[in-house]
């Protein structure tokens, strides 16, 4: 199964520099903002100024990021050109929401919509941690307090009925491919993402549904 998955992770992983990658996403409207970059060497994992920070390279470089992110390419440019090196941060409960689930439930779930012929939208791992999955954007739905925001340095594990499920909605973001991750590894597309092409997102509902048995 592992080899399995390096093999889609290799065939999805576009050969694409940061620049070239967020002016597609802003291309197909989807907001970015600069991500923190890992740490190329030191005691420190990533290159933000907090120690210890919990979620390395994976978190925009400003406090400001919701109001920066764009999808204006002039702005895009200057900011990969200014810093080559920057992770690209997708904002969420704009254009879509994002399950984030340990590798080994996703997997599984994965599996299971392909057997099942279950709609399932772009789909990315966090190297070998975590996958993300791509579904449209509730918004500001009246039963919000059934759901549950969540960024990734919370701790979901916390939580009885789906231990491990973050749902990234208003409010939070997550890093896209091809950002480079602590350790060498990078966040891959490997499923459902073609560059210049529109991603078709599935119901949240639906999606949910599968991974809360899957992570339950």
């Amino acid at each position: 199964m592992a080899d399995v998955l390096s093999r889609r992770r290799r065939r999805w992983q576009p050969a694409r520099s940061m620049l070239a990658s967020a002016l597609d996403y802003a291309a197909r409207g989807w907001p970015v903002c600069r991500g923190a970059a890992t740490a190329a060497e030191g005691a420190r994992a990533c290159s933000c100024d907090r120690l210890g920070c919990p979620a390395p390279g994976a978190h925009p470089v400003s406090a400001a990021w919701g109001l920066e992110a764009s999808v204006d390419p002039e702005v895009v440019n200057r900011w990969w050109r200014a810093n080559p090196n920057a992770n690209i941060i997708l904002p969420t409960g704009r254009v879509f929401d994002v399950f984030d689930v340990p590798s080994t439930a996703g997997a599984s779930a994965l599996a299971t919509m392909r057997r099942n012929r279950t709609p399932v939208g772009p789909v990315a791992a966090l190297g070998e941690s975590r996958y993300l999955f791509f579904v449209a954007t509730r918004g500001a739905p009246e039963d919000e307090s059934e759901w549950w925001q969540c960024r990734l340095d919370c701790v979901p594990e916390t939580r009885n009925d789906t231990p491990g499920l973050r749902w990234h909605c208003r409010g939070s973001y997550v890093p896209a491919p091809p950002s480079q991750l602590p350790g060498g590894g990078r966040v891959s597309w490997i499923q459902g993402y073609r560059s210049g092409t529109p991603s078709v997102l599935p119901d949240p509902i639906v999606v949910l549904d599968v991974l809360a048995d899957t992570c339950g």
